[in-house]
């Protein structure tokens, strides 16, 4: 059943990373009410089993569905590789499901023709080699290597971005041989766009650094224009946490430039 426009577009992830999302489709869609879940209970996903993060992502559909979402964003690179599928079946016809990953990909494919591109993300994501699957269909001609890089989700979740520590862990990663020569990197977890700015600094601004926040804004934007569902009626938002912390509260209150309520709602209870 089609959802009316002022239905509220569901977004979740398991930590702050997703925040990176939320705020990029807020800036693309300002007339869009937001559900955002933090699954702060179960993160990082990144070290997750696959099987886990389908039984979280599950749990949260269900919670979005019962808040009247017209669409749900996997704001999460590990959940979108490892439940997409399985929530648009799950979902099926009640909201239209997107994930981080495809996105991305079209933009790859359309502006990277017989490239070489690096892609970094947690191990989950690396390691599920699904860009590797998307991208690597000889007639896109396009070099893919990719780096898991653990430390980094973790890092922006304890807040230690745009500093030394940071600057020394970013360097250590995109030093590797692998990287030499790439002209685009993918930054194939929501939490690195918090420190898209050390990272095109390392690279002086030779590489075109691909932001998935932006680019799964823009796959929304164009989804709710063509199904007619762009909403005119004023936001309103709502933030659910499945375990409070004050490091996503105050990352909340960064992204959105104000104290926004946070209200806890375990998935198992």
């Amino acid at each position: 059943m089609k959802k009316p426009a002022d239905a509220p577009i569901g977004i979740f992830d398991s930590g702050i990373g997703g925040l990176t999302v939320a705020h990029a489709i807020r800036t693309k869609l300002p007339h869009e009410s937001i559900v955002y879940f933090g699954d702060t209970a179960h993160l990082p996903y990144g070290d997750k089993s696959e099987a886990s993060i389908q039984a979280y992502s599950v749990k949260i559909a269900d919670v979005l569905l019962k808040k009247g979402c017209k669409v749900i964003v996997i704001a999460c690179n590990s959940a979108s590789s490892a439940a997409y599928e399985l929530l648009t079946e799950y979902v099926r016809k009640e909201a239209k499901v997107i994930n981080v990953i495809d996105p991305m990909v079209d933009l790859v494919i359309h502006r990277f023709h017989g490239k070489k591109v690096g892609l970094i993300g947690t191990k989950r994501t690396v390691q599920s080699g699904i860009y590797a699957r998307k991208l690597g269909d000889p007639r896109h001609g396009i070099t893919l290597q990719s780096l898991a890089t653990p430390l980094l989700a973790p890092m922006i979740e304890e807040g230690y971005f745009n500093n030394k520590i940071s600057h020394e862990i970013i360097e250590e990663y995109l030093q590797d041989k692998a990287f030499q020569g790439i002209e685009a990197l993918i930054l194939g977890c929501t939490h690195y766009p918090l420190i898209k700015t050390e990272i095109a600094s390392f690279y002086r601004e030779k590489v075109a650094i691909l932001d998935s926040s932006e680019v799964i804004a823009d796959a929304l934007h164009d989804h709710l224009r063509q199904e007619g569902l762009l909403n005119t009626s004023p936001p309103r938002d709502v933030f659910l946490v499945s375990d409070y912390t004050e490091s996503f509260e105050s990352a909340t209150r960064l992204f959105f430039q104000k104290l926004v309520h946070l209200e806890k709602y375990p998935l198992w209870n």
